[in-house]
């Protein structure tokens, strides 16, 4: 093998290299793609899309009320059967009191303005209980299909550490967009 043919083969073997240590850093740091396998997002997410989930902006910008975030399930909850992560709309955050009353939601004693919610479904409670205190370092987590989402009126907040990141980019079958988060502009601040 002559010189020039070994430069060739150790500069594609960098390359080869440098691509999957970029590949690697980027999926594990920056973003990750993220498929839609649950109805729970209707129609604001639809099964077989893909979401881009930002996994660096968390590192400098809290989680928020209206996010719409992909985390790792509570210990012994699936989704259809599967161990896979969840993707639903935070509603509120450590230090707020959330209660599902009259088929709404209400956070901090404000009634929750939910024009994403699949078309006109009440939120009604899963298990029973219709108030809950959001504890520091938790966020409170529905589905906007409310009748098929299994959420954190279920099994209750969820801890930050299990998020994954936040859905921003929405691509394939069928449409292309940023994933828009909600506001709630209305909802006081958590009392101290």
């Amino acid at each position: 093998m002559t010189p020039r043919w070994r430069g060739c083969l150790l500069e594609i073997l960098e390359t080869i290299v440098l691509t999957l240590l970029i590949f690697f850093v980027v999926q594990n740091f920056v973003a990750q793609p993220y498929q839609i396998l649950q109805v729970s997002m209707e129609h604001t997410l639809e099964p077989g899309q893909y979401v881009l989930v930002d996994k660096l902006s968390p590192h400098f910008s809290d989680y928020k009320r209206g996010d719409v975030i992909v985390f790792e399930p509570p210990a012994g909850i699936q989704e259809d059967g599967q161990n896979i992560p969840f993707i639903k709309r935070v509603v509120a955050v450590g230090g707020d009191t959330v209660e599902v009353k009259d088929g709404t939601v209400w956070v901090n004693g404000a009634k929750l303005s939910e024009p994403y919610v699949f078309e006109g479904q009440s939120t009604d409670p899963i298990t029973g209980q219709t108030v809950w205190k959001v504890p520091s370092g938790y966020l409170f987590v529905m589905g906007d299909h409310r009748q098929e989402s299994q959420d954190s009126r279920a099994f209750g907040p969820i801890a930050k550490s299990t998020v994954i990141g936040r859905a921003w980019l929405r691509y394939w079958g069928g449409s292309f967009g940023f994933v828009q988060s909600a506001r709630y502009d209305n909802v006081p601040a958590s009392a101290p």
